[in-house]
């Protein structure tokens, strides 16, 4: 009973410092029309996995991925919990289902913020070093 407690508390500040390190080295970003401030994991989960297209305040929003990277590949492992290939096959899953179209996917960090800027209810993920001028930064909860 007390391993199963000692286990219990190590794996919630495992949890604790991959959040942490999470919000630390990404930052969300969104079109100034989203109205929210704040967005839970969970929901932007949801969100990037086509499975929500609105926020928890009604903003609609249309999730924007960068091709290739570190930011790219930390966003997919910490918040998805998926490999590239993963998800790309899990996309492919939805069209072919007729369930959604493909993201849209840029290049960089320097193009997400450049998309999200002018794409209405945009919502994407940028380096936490990257100027996020012109777009909302969320804080993610």
């Amino acid at each position: 009973m007390k391993s199963k407690s000692i286990l219990f508390v190590a794996a919630a500040l495992c949890l604790c410092v991959a959040a942490s390190a999470w919000s630390t080295d990404i930052k969300v970003v969104a079109n100034q029309s989203v109205g929210a401030s704040a967005v839970s994991a969970d929901e932007l989960k949801a969100v990037f996995l086509m499975t929500k297209t609105s926020l928890a305040d009604g903003s609609h929003v249309e999730p924007v991925l960068e091709k290739a990277g570190t930011t790219h590949d930390r966003f997919l492992k910490e918040c998805l919990g998926k490999t590239e290939s993963a998800l790309e096959t899990y996309y492919r899953s939805l069209v072919f289902t007729g369930k959604a179209s493909m993201p849209k996917m840029v290049a960089s960090d320097a193009d997400v913020v450049e998309y999200v800027a002018k794409t209405k209810g945009a919502i994407g993920y940028i380096g936490a070093g990257t100027s996020a001028a012109g777009v909302k930064t969320l804080e993610v909860k």
